[in-house]
């Protein structure tokens, strides 16, 4: 499972990922930091990595169709903060590893 953490996320993000069994890199790690959103979304595509984040752009189907991507994970917890982000991710991980257990 390859994973791309957005900017918006934050970094305890990655190692919760990893922790998880994801091979997850960060737009901070790549340089791609302030990158456009349509750049960001192309990287992810050329190395097959599901894109984590919290930016609402990427929930639109019609620039973002499914079928070209392996995934996009909009997070988007009630109260957005650093711990809710975590703790919305921590449940959503094992639901989320299951469906990407074969990239």
């Amino acid at each position: 499972m390859r994973a791309k953490l957005d900017e918006s996320m934050p970094n305890e993000a990655a190692v919760a990922l990893r922790a998880a069994g994801w091979d997850c890199d960060t737009v901070h790690d790549e340089g791609l930091g302030g990158a456009e959103d349509l750049r960001l979304g192309e990287v992810c595509r050329a190395e097959s990595r599901v894109l984590f984040t919290l930016d609402l752009d990427f929930a639109d189907i019609r620039a973002y169709p499914p079928g070209e991507y392996v995934g996009i994970v909009v997070l988007r917890p009630p109260k957005p903060s650093r711990d809710a982000v975590l703790s919305l991710l921590d449940r959503a991980l094992p639901v989320l590893s299951s469906e990407w257990a074969e990239h």
